[in-house]
Order: C-alpha cells, then structure tokens, then sequence
C-alpha cells in the first residue's frame, strides 16, 4: 500500500496528466533567456525588447501549444496576465516561484543560489488558480554548507506553502560544473552522479515535494552512439556507453522517491527524443519541456506571423513526437509511492472528513 495523499493533491495530479497518467507537460515560464533569445533574432541589444514583446510572444506559444499538452508551465510576470485567458481549457496551471537567474555564492562565487520572485508568493498562485508550483533549485552536493543549507531551506519553505494550500509542489533540480565547461568531458563524466545525489536529497519526506523535474543523467553527446556529431556535427570523446546512460537513468528512478519526468534543458528536439525514450525506458512519468519544442519558431521574431505560422507547424509536430516517445512512461500512480492506481489511500478519507479535512 502505498503513501497516503490528500484530496487535493490527487485531483491536481489528476488534472496535470492524462488518462494514462502520464505528464506532457509544456514549459513556458522562460524570462531573461526568452529576451536573450528574441534579441538575437531581431539583432537587437537585450534592453530593446520590450516588456509586450516578450507577453506577446509567450501568449502566441501558450495558445497554440497548451492544447497538446496536460499541464502548462507559465510565469507570473510576462506569461500569465497575457496567457491565460488563451490557455487550453482542459490543461492544468503550473506557476513558477523562483525569479529568472541565480545569485553567485560561496568561494569563487562559483555556487548558485536561487533567487524567489519578490512580491509573489503561494497564496497568489493558489487564488490565481495555480494546480501546482514549480520552483527550481541549482544543486550539488559538494557546494559550501551555507549555499547548500540556503537551497534546502528554500526548497522546504516552498514545500510547507504548496502543502498548507494543497497545491502540488513540482520541484526542478539542476546541477552545473564548477570548474569544467557545461560541454566537455569532465562535466559530462561528473553529471551522472550529481544528478543521482540531488534526487536522493530532495526526494527527503520534509520538503513534501510531490513531482521532480529533473535532468537527463548523462550527456548524450558524450555517449559513444552519438559522441561523432549525431545531434550537432561537432565531434567529441566518448566517455560512456548507452548501455551505462541506462544504468544511469535506472539509478535515477530509483532514488526519486516520487514521480519524475525530464527536462529539455535546451538540447535539440532529436537529442531530446532520445532523452524521454530512454528516461521514461527507466521509469520516468513523462517530461516537462519547453526551448526543445519551441525554439525554433523564436528565430522569425520580430516577424510575429512568421513565428506564430512556425509553432502551428514545426512547434506542434515536435510536441506530438515528444508526446509519441513519451507512451512507455510509466503512469505517476503506478511510482513505488504510490504502488498503483487501486492502492491509492486518499489521506483523512472518513465520514466526518469535511470537518477534519486539513491540508498539512
């Protein structure tokens, strides 16, 4: 039997996957890298794009893409006064809680640390009519105990805030190099087990995550089936087999105490595919993404026309091929947290549970 969950953590649950219980989840929740991104296909210096260009763009995106998808990820600030009204009706509302970017920290100010949105919090995203809460934690393991001890701290007060509200709590983690450069060898050498030990720490109990988002394990340019230029034609040293990203990946499933689907991390669509076939292979629930389908039709901005002619084509055919290699994931409710969908216990479940019904 498995962990008992609230009414309303399981409803959202519900509404973020599909009947099969699978996440296809669209990310549109990017800032300081979308106006990056529009700058250079308008060749514009980043201060000129302005505040309605951004909104614009991200509610072309949401309006043509949300309907693939089960849940869409938004910000406060640019997507989702401009969204929502466009926003698919059957999908679920992820808000985003931290702000774009990170503060340098700890010695060389080569740690990361989150920054959270200022005046913005859960309470809001709950009236808004958020279902869960993404918030996105940089993490490794081996960070200074300050910046380590931040990360966590923050990571549970969000956690405490999604469970008083009883929204669901999607946490993002993401590691980073501190020496080597995020494309090289080393980095890709490091990545598998740094992925492995911040699964294992936030999937802890008391930061009552109830969804990880994470990365793929490995670099895939840097596995010997793709190491000659598969994805980018730039070769590179093969520093593992597929054989071994997939012992990765299971290593991963099986430290996520909860249910996890993947991230795109920026990766092409053909480099992506690969990822969710083989992270949803080892037990994945499926896959959060945003830039991998997308991205492409930035690159006719300013030209909104253009870049709303090239989601409805190339945008959506990438998403129902993520959505295709995504059909092995395995249903959230089938997770070891849960066992399956028959063992389910709904917590406070009782005759009397409408005066005894409390979210924490």
């Amino acid at each position: 039997m498995g962990q008992p969950i609230s009414p309303g953590k399981f409803r959202r649950l519900q509404k973020l996957s599909d009947g099969k219980g699978q996440f296809r989840m669209l990310a549109i929740d990017q800032r300081g890298s979308m106006i990056k991104a529009l700058s250079r296909a308008a060749d514009r210096d980043p201060d000129d794009i302005t505040y309605q260009d951004t909104a614009q763009v991200k509610r072309l995106i949401t309006q043509i893409l949300s309907p693939l998808s089960t849940a869409t990820l938004i910000d406060p600030q640019y997507g989702y006064p401009y969204s929502i009204d466009v926003m698919a009706r059957d999908t679920a509302l992820l808000l985003s809680r931290e702000e774009t970017g990170y503060e340098k920290a700890g010695p060389g100010n080569r740690e990361r640390r989150t920054i959270l949105t200022k005046d913005w919090n859960i309470e809001k995203a709950a009236r808004a009519g958020a279902d869960a809460i993404k918030l996105l934690i940089y993490y490794r393991a081996d960070t200074s105990a300050e910046t380590s001890r931040y990360q966590q701290q923050i990571c549970q007060d969000v956690g405490e805030q999604c469970l008083r509200h009883d929204l669901l709590f999607l946490l993002e983690l993401v590691t980073y190099p501190f020496e080597a450069a995020s494309d090289s060898a080393q980095f890709a050498r490091e990545k598998p087990g740094l992925v492995v030990e911040m699964t294992v720490e936030f999937s802890k109990p008391h930061y009552h995550v109830d969804i990880l988002k994470l990365q793929f394990p490995a670099e895939l340019k840097y596995a010997d089936r793709f190491a000659d230029g598969a994805f980018d034609n730039r070769k590179r040293e093969a520093v593992y087999g597929i054989a071994e990203v997939e012992q990765f990946c299971r290593e991963v499933h099986q430290a996520a105490a909860v249910p996890w689907v993947i991230l795109s991390a920026g990766v092409d669509i053909q480099e992506f595919l690969e990822n969710i076939r083989l992270a949803c292979g080892a037990g994945a629930s499926g896959f959060l993404c945003g830039r991998a389908i997308w991205s492409t039709a930035i690159d006719h901005f300013p030209d909104l026309t253009k870049v709303e002619r090239s989601l409805a084509d190339e945008s959506a055919r990438n998403f129902r091929v993520c959505n295709d290699a995504a059909g092995t994931s395995l249903p959230w409710y089938s997770h070891p947290r849960f066992g399956s969908r028959d063992e389910i216990v709904l917590a406070q479940q009782s005759e009397s549970w409408y005066r005894d019904f409390s979210a924490s």
